[in-house]
């Protein structure tokens, strides 16, 4: 039977080769494959037959059928007798030919076909190719292919043909007209040239050694004319690119007299084809190989050609390389091979064509002809080792060349140079410095270029410059003494300062390995080298660089690295200390970046360091000259402010150290006549400098400034016509201001005991002199403001200074009163709203100095300085918010300066008074109607009394009188709009009552538990809502009043009142709630004016919405419902309905009292029930059901107890009527669930809705859940609450669809969270079961059913008065109530387990019977069975479940292929759960149960639905046209995964059981075929018997409805059959399986078809 069964399945899956689908041809193949591997011979020649009895089938198909053909040959190659390997030639011969025209993909196939019989069988192919082979017929395209494809494929077979083959072939090749063909042609010529040389190649494996290479050079020189002197010129490219790629390999084969003699016209032809074709790497690859074949017979002829060779060779290399084309990357390659070949056999030629390109000025033919340099520099060292001069002195013009990309080449060129020698030459110094001065192109200049742009960024090139330097310094070693010293050149001067970096890196390992080989020799030899930088210079520039060490690729730690290795270069005795100051400074570097640096104490250091070094070396002569070397460099530096000022504080602290005045003093002078005075931050560094100086030359540099300003140079400035010649009006001012600021440096700098002698005598009278100037006799004081601000900023530098003296208490100074009146003559120049220069801040520090020196200010002097200041400060503009730019700062710095100056003030006079005077200048800016002043205010007066505090000295008891008015200005403020302003209050407020307590005689460290809950209220003032915000401002009146002296209270009050009227509405109602505070005793009062407030009440309420009306209103309606509580309830149950916000604030306000709160819910409660919750009307005649209309006594009542109940004041009363209230709430939202309003309140709540007018919608079930709500969580319930809100209970409870999903979850909360008030709650549920309303029996029954989920009824002895009401239910009309029933009755298994086994009979037959429900059209109760026995089955007695197993499976299985997704995820669950109970006694007629719902479930995994495959359930089933009807089952078990793993066990195959157990685990993923593969394994191995019957039963679900169902039933068929032993075949009916595989493979899904071939290649195990 074998070959005939294998034909018929082969012939199925040919027929199916025509499907349209690639999938599904892609698995017929596979399945052909397949066929093949078990049965090669017969797929091979049902395939041979099918191809030769379909004459008409399409080449597609047909190429299909060849593929798989080649792939089975392939691998069975060994495998094939001579009658197969015959037929299949003759077939793939025939398939190749059969088309005259070319078909490519087809005759491609069946040419691959033959190769791969070549393999093993070439004789034969070369038999049948031979025959289509004759001479002086032209071939087949894919003959002549095939033979050159077998050459490749099998060198040693093919070469011994290869003579007659060519012998053949060279009289076709003058008969071959078409360009296809002579491509073929020339295809063949190369790889027959390819393989030959091959075959000699490895003559020592070949079968035949004595093949020569002349055997071959006649047909090769034959075929040669054809191809180059006829076939060349033809027009098609194409056929251009066969010829010249064949003509390589052929070149080799040549005899040596023909190559010779073709090479003057060769090379020219292929150097032709350069400017015909785009694309040259082909050309230039066979050029390579003509070019080797020439040198390696010895050419004389070449040395002509070479200049056209090189002309077209270096045309090629300028061609513009682009990254992303491997074929012009290629073709460079293949280039830069040629000028290998060339540049060994003729340098002297290749050289004479290179080095003149260098001279050209086109960007292309400089970098092609540098890439060419540095490839011969190294591939053909030794024939350019003589050369050297000459390729140097060629680098001159490409040296000077800007272009990037010319930059890049010259580097690499320069690179590559060091590596071999040449940088050693004369002439490699300039090689060195162009390295250079590309490592110093400035960063900051490397824009990106646009995009289709081919120049590289500057970087780059940058980049590579700086590798090359550090490489070459650390790798070549022969370029060591070429760059020591030399590289020490470029230290200095300053175009190489961005090439410091790598300098210092190079130097720094160069002269490591200098001292590793003479460890005491000096490292710099200056013998006659002038060119070399001096130590001073060089220690001079590394320090100067070192001020900004992140720059240029951190130099600062490069320079110091360099300086620390050049130590005994730089002076003998720096070594030791340096090795240890150095380190540190490195280590500073290490541990900050360029932004946590800071950059004052990073100069500092340097400075320090320098300092340590100078003392260190303590010789004048030295010192002196280092000096000198420093101010030298000093122009260097022009463009660079940072580094130039730090570089005259080194000059400063170098001339400080010398002892030598005549060089300081001329230095100095020096100084003052170059400096740069235009530049801000050169007239910064020379005061630094004279201020470094005064430290230890005061006398020589007080006297060189006073020289300066007597000079010529400064006289010429004064006069009334300014002859000035050479410098503005601006230059003057600007040379001023340096003087101004050299003075305030130096009093800053010299020392204290010198600083007061000469203050007013020589500093301050100078700099008032260079200040002002009088003409005509008249003083006139300049208007510059940067001559202000640098005589603002030296005065309070001397004023500083003058401070921090040891004798500043007893210095008298004179000039204080006229330095005061200046400084205010400034700050009162200056805008009042903007702030755009320091100068007020520094008038302000001076000021603040000057107030503590001796004499006193007069006090109308004091006090208009502290007006003024304030002013200046105060008003200005805020800056926008988010902008905290330099002006934000500047602001900052300048209100810490008022601050200063004020406390200045207030320290002169310490006492209550004056604390009074400074509040006074305070007060008109605290009650400012802008925010930005209050706020300022606020915190200066803060910052005054804990100033005023802290430095407290109280030698008597004696009262602070004007507390209460102090605290009467600040407390309200704690209200204020502004947050900032609210806390500042509070801190004045604090101080305050510590003042009070220090004036008491209390300690200043005593801290007081009332005035410290001042500082937990501070923090609640930042973001506060109103409530929040007033009640803080009530706390804190509590605190003042508990701690304000009686006599100061009606200060206080009478300072509140005054602040009712205060513009700010929140001061105001913070006064209010103060005043109420302090007047609390009061309140009795109110009681008598009851009906004055009820008349207020009214009005108010409509004219006004201040909150202490609205508060008002609500405790009158208290004090009347306390009285009159049904009368009041009443009237406002007849407010119509919305309430409105000001009815509910009422209604709120009567749950102030628990007494009244019990009184008033018991009024609306009953108001609620005792009406009908609804009425029925038909919005139109013939509408099918009636519309529910919510009536309105009981809407009215529900709305009523959720305000009362929102208030936390009712708390009480709820819990006291928690039973009653949340039952009747609860079957309120049953009967409200889809009920409207009355027509009247839907106008309305439109109305309502667009004017928001009212404070909710009017929804009647909205309404009932939110009361509801209110009662859980006033009754102490609210984990309930958050655990329904979590669950979305609360919106599940207003829906049709949800509603008893909503209570099921209420219910599960409430056992959770509020067991203990069950018994109750269900004492007032009980009384629904006999309700006329549906709705609320349904909703009862649901609630009580979730009940018996938690074993808290069991706990309270509930369960069995549970269980009988439920079972009393069973009978009910609703089929609902009749579903819920079961559900909970099941539940019962999950909240008291242990009680199931005693209830087990009532139980299971409850299931049952719900199982068999007849009355339910849509066997939902039959649902809730099934979901309930799964859950009860482990828990009942073995004994009352072998009575129902069988029912129950028999009963269930109609379900497992039930159209609806929730029915067969239960059912298979279900059936999972029976085999579960039976594990280890499962009777036969059970087992046989087992085996039939096998193959459901395997093939249900690949269910439509994830549920049936993976989940067991969802919380509900939809009842069509009614209410949701389900809960969730479970969220663990998965239903096909879980019965198929109970059902393992029951099987008795343990590795079965353990397929399922690996691959079913729940929350793995499932990968189905390996799955299904291992199962049916194990099936077959143990169950071989039951074959037959799995795969009928699967038979069955190729007609299933699913698609991937459909698709999973012939995967398993296969499956079965791949694993079963082949005796069980009897079993199977082949021809049906077989006809009903067939008739899958023409199903509409793509995938049954694929799975359908698949099973159909596996059905060769029958064969």
């Amino acid at each position: 039977m074998s070959e005939p069964y294998v034909k018929k399945l082969s012939t199925i899956l040919l027929d199916s080769v025509t499907d349209k689908d690639p999938l599904v041809q892609e698995q017929v193949c596979s399945a052909l494959c397949a066929l093949g591997e078990s049965q090669p011979e017969e797929t091979l020649s049902a395939c041979e037959e099918h191809l030769r009895q379909h004459e008409k089938l399409a080449h597609p198909y047909r190429t299909m059928i060849l593929r798989a053909m080649e792939t089975i040959v392939s691998n069975h190659i060994s495998e094939l007798d001579k009658d197969m390997v015959r037929a299949i030639i003759l077939l793939a011969s025939s398939e190749m030919t059969k088309a005259k025209d070319l078909v490519s993909d087809w005759q491609q196939a069946a040419s691959s076909v033959l190769v791969a019989v070549g393999k093993r069988f070439v004789g034969m192919v070369m038999e049948e190719m031979l025959g289509k082979f004759q001479p002086g017929v032209l071939p087949h395209y894919f003959v002549v292919q095939t033979l050159a494809n077998l050459s490749v494929f099998n060198v040693f077979g093919m070469v011994p043909f290869l003579t007659s083959v060519l012998s053949t072939m060279l009289p076709m090749l003058g008969m071959a007209k078409h360009d296809s063909m002579r491509v073929v042609f020339c295809c063949a010529l190369q790889r027959f040239s390819e393989s030959t040389l091959e075959y000699l190649a490895n003559l020592d494996q070949a079968p035949d050694p004595t093949v020569r290479k002349d055997t071959f050079a006649s047909d090769i020189s034959s075929a040669y004319d054809t191809l180059f002197h006829h076939w060349l010129q033809s027009r098609e490219a194409k056929l251009r690119l066969a010829v010249v790629e064949a003509l390589g390999p052929m070149s080799h084969l040549l005899p040596s007299e023909k190559l010779e003699e073709q090479l003057p016209k060769l090379l020219p032809g292929v150097l032709a084809l350069y400017k015909k074709h785009a694309e040259t790497s082909h050309v230039s690859k066979s050029l390579g190989q003509i070019l080797e074949a020439a040198v390696s017979v010895g050419s004389r002829t070449l040395e002509v050609q070479l200049d056209s060779l090189l002309a077209a060779l270096h045309a090629q290399i300028c061609v513009p390389v682009e990254t992303t084309s491997p074929l012009v990357t290629s073709n460079q390659k293949e280039v830069l091979r040629c000028f290998t070949v060339l540049a060994c056999c003729s340098p002297e030629r290749l050289l004479a064509f290179l080095l003149p390109k260098l001279d050209t000025s086109n960007e292309r033919t400089r970098v092609g002809t540098l890439q060419v340099l540095r490839h011969i520099i190294n591939s053909a060292a030794a024939q350019m080792e003589v050369k050297k001069p000459f390729i140097l002195s060629s680098m001159r013009l490409p040296l000077l060349d800007p272009n990037s990309k010319v930059k890049r080449a010259v580097v690499q060129v320069i690179s590559a140079m060091a590596h071999h020698g040449y940088l050693e030459q004369p002439g490699g110094e300039a090689m060195l410095e162009y390295i250079v001065q590309q490592c110093a192109l400035p960063p900051e200049a490397q824009h990106q270029k646009p995009s289709g742009e081919e120049e590289p960024q500057a970087d780059s090139v940058r980049d590579i410059s700086v590798s090359t330097l550090y490489l070459v310094s650390t790798t070549v070693d022969r370029m060591s003494d070429v760059l020591w010293p030399h590289l020490l050149e470029f230290l200095t001067p300053v175009r190489f300062t961005g090439a410091l970096t790598p300098l210092c890196r190079s130097l720094v390992h160069l002269a490591q390995k200098r001292q590793e080989a003479a460890a005491d020799a000096p490292l710099i030899q200056y013998d006659g080298n002038v060119t070399l930088p001096s130590p001073y210079a060089i220690a001079t520039r590394l320090l100067t660089v070192s001020s900004s060490p992140y720059l240029g690729g951190s130099r600062g730690a490069a320079s110091l690295c360099l300086l620390n290795v050049l130590h005994r270069d730089i002076h003998p005795l720096l070594g030791q200390r340096w090795a240890t100051t150095i380190a540190l400074l490195l280590e500073y570097l290490e541990e900050h970046t360029e932004k946590t640096l800071s950059q004052k104490e990073w100069e500092e250091k340097l400075l320090v360091f320098l300092r340590d070094s100078l003392a260190v070396v303590s010789d004048n002569t030295w010192i002196c000259q280092l000096s000198l070397e420093m101010c030298k460099q000093l122009p260097c530096y022009n463009g660079m402010p940072q580094e130039k000022n730090f570089l005259y504080k080194c000059v400063g602290t170098t001339l400080g150290a010398a002892s030598s005045k005549d060089v300081v003093r001329k230095l100095l002078q020096e100084l003052l006549e170059t400096a740069r005075y235009q530049e801000e931050a050169e007239r910064e560094g020379l005061a630094c400098c004279f201020g470094i100086c005064a430290i230890s030359h005061l006398d020589d540099t007080l006297a060189q400034l006073e020289d300066f300003v007597r000079s010529d140079v400064f006289r010429k400035s004064i006069g009334i016509f300014n002859i000035f010649k050479d410098r503005s009006d601006n230059d003057i001012d600007k040379v001023k201001g340096t003087l101004i600021l050299c003075y305030g440096h130096v009093a800053a700098q010299a020392p204290r005991e010198l600083v007061l002698a000469r203050a007013e005598t020589d500093i301050l009278r100078n700099m008032f002199q260079c200040f002002s100037t009088k003409v005509l006799g008249i003083k006139v004081e300049t208007k510059d403001p940067g001559l202000q601000l640098c005589l603002v900023q030296s005065v309070c530098m001397v004023c500083q200074a003058i401070c921090s003296s040891a004798q500043a208490g007893s210095f008298h100074f004179a000039r204080k009163a006229e330095l005061v009146a200046q400084m205010m003559d400034f700050i009162k120049a200056e805008p009042p709203d903007s702030l755009r220069t320091p100068i007020r801040k520094k008038a302000m520090l001076a000021c603040s100095h000057l107030s503590s020196l001796e004499p006193e200010l007069e006090e109308q002097l004091q006090s208009d300085m502290i007006h003024s200041c304030l002013h200046s400060v105060m008003a200005v503009l805020p800056e926008p918010e988010g902008e905290d730019g330099p002006q934000e700062f500047l602001y900052l710095d300048t209100m810490h300066a008022l601050e200063d100056l004020l406390r200045s003030i207030l320290r002169r006079n310490m006492t209550p008074q004056g604390l009074q005077l400074m509040v006074e200048h305070l007060s008109p800016w605290i009650k400012s109607p802008r925010g930005y002043e209050r706020v300022r205010a606020l915190g200066l007066s803060a910052c005054l009394l804990q100033f005023f505090l802290e430095h407290l000295h109280v030698s008597a008891l004696v009262p602070f009188h004007n507390l209460g008015l102090l605290v009467g200005l600040f407390s309200p403020r704690c209200a204020d709009l502004w947050p900032a302003t609210r806390q500042e209050a509070v801190s004045c407020v604090y101080s305050l009552l510590y003042l009070q307590l220090g004036y008491e005689g209390f300690s200043r460290d005593y801290r007081d538990d009332v005035a410290e809950r001042l500082l937990t209220l501070k923090d609640g003032l930042v973001h506060p809502d109103p409530a929040i915000l007033f009640h803080t401002c009530h706390s804190i009146a509590q605190i003042i009043a508990k701690r304000l002296p009686p006599d100061q209270l009606i200060n206080l009050l009478l300072t509140l009142f005054e602040s009712l009227g205060d513009p700010d509405k929140n001061c105001s109602r913070a006064a209010t709630v103060m005043i109420n505070c302090l007047l609390k005793e009061r309140g009795s009062m109110l009681l008598e004016k009851v009906p004055e407030i009820m008349s207020v009440l009214r009005s108010k309420l409509q004219e006004t919405r201040e909150e202490h009306v609205l508060q008002s209103a609500q405790h009158s309606v208290y004090v009347l419902a306390s009285q009159h509580c049904v009368a009041v309830v009443t009237s406002l149950l007849g407010s119509p309905l919305p309430f409105d916000s000001h009815t509910c604030s009422l209604w709120r306000a009567l749950a102030v009292e628990p007494g009244l709160s019990a009184q008033v819910l018991g009024l609306l409660l009953e108001r609620m029930s005792r009406d009908v919750p609804f009425k029925e009307s038909r919005a139109f005649l013939l509408s099918s059901s009636p519309d529910r209309v919510a009536t309105l006594l009981p809407l009215a009542a529900t709305c009523a107890l959720h305000e009362v109940m929102s208030a936390p004041a009712s708390g009480p009363a709820v819990t006291e009527l928690y039973p009653q209230l949340f039952a009747g709430l609860l079957l309120r939202v049953s009967c409200t669930v889809g009920v409207q309003l009355p027509r009247n309140l839907q106008a309305k709540e439109r109305r309502a809705g667009s004017s928001a007018l009212a404070s909710r919608t009017l929804d009647p079930c909205s309404t009932a859940v939110d009361a509801l709500r209110a009662v859980l969580l006033r009754g102490g319930s609210e984990d309930v609450v958050q655990r329904v809100e979590l669950e979305g209970g609360w919106e599940l409870l207003s829906t049709s669809a949800g509603h008893e999903d909503g209570v099921a979850r209420l219910a599960s909360a409430m056992a959770k969270f509020a067991g203990p008030r069950l018994p109750l709650v269900m004492k007032a549920l009980l009384g629904a079961h006999s309700s006329v309303y549906e709705a609320q029996r349904v909703t009862s029954t649901a609630f009580l059913a979730e009940l018996l989920t938690s074993n808290v009824v069991n706990d309270l002895m509930l369960l069995e008065s549970l269980l009988d009401n439920l079972a009393a239910r069973q009978k009910d009309p609703c089929a609902s109530v009749r579903r819920l029933v079961l559900r909970g009755l099941a539940n019962l298994a999950s909240g008291s387990p242990d009680k199931v086994r005693a209830h087990g009979p009532q139980l299971l037959t409850a299931m049952i019977s719900g199982l068999d429900d007849g009355d339910d059209p849509h066997s939902l109760v039959a649902l809730e069975a099934m979901a309930g026995l799964a859950k009860l089955l482990g828990l009942a007695e073995p004994e009352d479940l072998r009575a129902v197993l069988l029912h129950t499976a028999i009963r269930i299985r109609p379900f497992f292929d039930s159209e609806k997704m929730e029915f067969r995820s239960v059912s298979i669950r279900l059936f999972g759960h029976l085999n579960k109970a039976c594990h280890g006694a499962c009777e036969d007629v059970f087992l046989e149960q087992v085996v039939g719902g096998l193959v459901p479930l395997l093939l249900h995994l690949r269910d439509p639905q994830a549920s049936v495959a993976a989940v067991s359930g969802r919380r509900g089933w939809g009842e069509p046209g009614g209410a949701g009807t389900g809960r969730a089952l479970s969220a663990a078990p998965q239903a096909c995964r879980f019965a198929l793993r109970m059902c393992g066990p029951n099987l008795e195959c343990e590795e079965l059981a353990a397929v399922f157990q690996k691959h079913l685990q729940d929350g793995r993923g499932l990968h189905f075929g390996e799955f299904l593969n291992a199962a049916c394994k194990h099936l077959m191995c143990y169950f071989p018997d039951l074959l037959g019957r799995l795969v009928s039963t699967s038979l069955f679900y190729f007609k299933s409805s699913w698609e991937d169902v459909r698709a999973a039933a012939p995967m398993l068929t296969g499956f079965l059959v791949l694993h079963v032993e082949p005796q069980q075949q009897a079993q199977v009916d082949l021809e049906q399986l077989m006809a009903a595989l067939q008739l899958l493979l023409k199903d509409p899904a793509p995938k049954v078809r694929v799975k359908a071939a698949e099973t159909l290649g596996r059905l060769v195990k029958f064969a």
